[in-house]
């Protein structure tokens, strides 16, 4: 029991862990949902709100902690909050993924500048590490809902015609991201192509520069003094 308490209390100080969490649960949500649930969507809105809170957490925690990265994480929540409340106009949607993308971006920022401004591999690291995974794929993929919100027409998917769903959305962020190229969806805007781009370019930056770093620091922690 001391052991499992000792654990939580290590454990509820990391708020990329969290983060981590909360986003694995609207994953599931998000293969269970159906827009004509108003209790999902509800949920949903719940569960986006607690990241948007806890990003604004992360981002207190990091030297990247300014006014801006407060600002956008209260214009999406404000966004969201009249989304939710039913006003669903592309204009109002398209600025709260806006804000949305820069909230996440803003947080990942801060994350990698926490990260390599640490001298030896902790918990933190390793948890970080992930947490800007998940912030830049969940990042773009509101750069792709906005694409699609602007242009129908910015994605190709097989035998389905029209806006794709966020879930379809986030697996071709995810997709790209780690290079794997599983998704079924195929950009077909210039604005989605080049977004697309960047993403893949940054997403192989990021898996040679962040492991070189997890190793570099995990040397560093063992190897010998002087």
């Amino acid at each position: 029991m001391q052991a499992f308490r000792d654990f939580w209390k290590g454990f509820r100080l990391l708020p990329s862990a969290w983060l981590l969490i909360v986003q694995f649960f609207i994953l599931i949500l998000s293969s269970i949902s159906h827009d004509s649930h108003i209790s999902y969507r509800a949920i949903s809105w719940v569960l986006g709100a607690l990241a948007l809170l806890l990003i604004a957490k992360v981002i207190r925690q990091s030297p990247a902690f300014t006014a801006l990265g407060l600002f956008f994480v209260s214009g999406a929540l404000l966004f969201s909050i009249l989304i939710l409340l039913g006003y669903r106009e592309p204009a109002i949607q398209i600025t709260a993924h806006i804000f949305e993308s820069l909230a996440y971006f803003y947080a990942a920022y801060g994350l990698l500048r926490y990260m390599f401004a640490d001298r030896y591999l902790t918990k933190d690291e390793m948890f970080a590490a992930g947490a800007v995974f998940t912030l830049l794929a969940w990042g773009f993929a509101f750069l792709y809902n906005i694409c699609q919100l602007i242009d129908p027409n910015s994605f190709i998917k097989p035998e389905h015609i029209g806006l794709k769903s966020w879930l379809d959305i986030l697996f071709l962020s995810f997709s790209l991201q780690s290079a794997t190229g599983l998704s079924d969806i195929v950009p077909s805007g210039a604005a989605a192509r080049v977004i697309a781009i960047i993403q893949m370019f940054g997403g192989v930056m990021y898996l040679a520069v962040i492991v070189t770093r997890l190793v570099a620091l995990q040397y560093t922690r063992h190897s010998p003094k002087d």
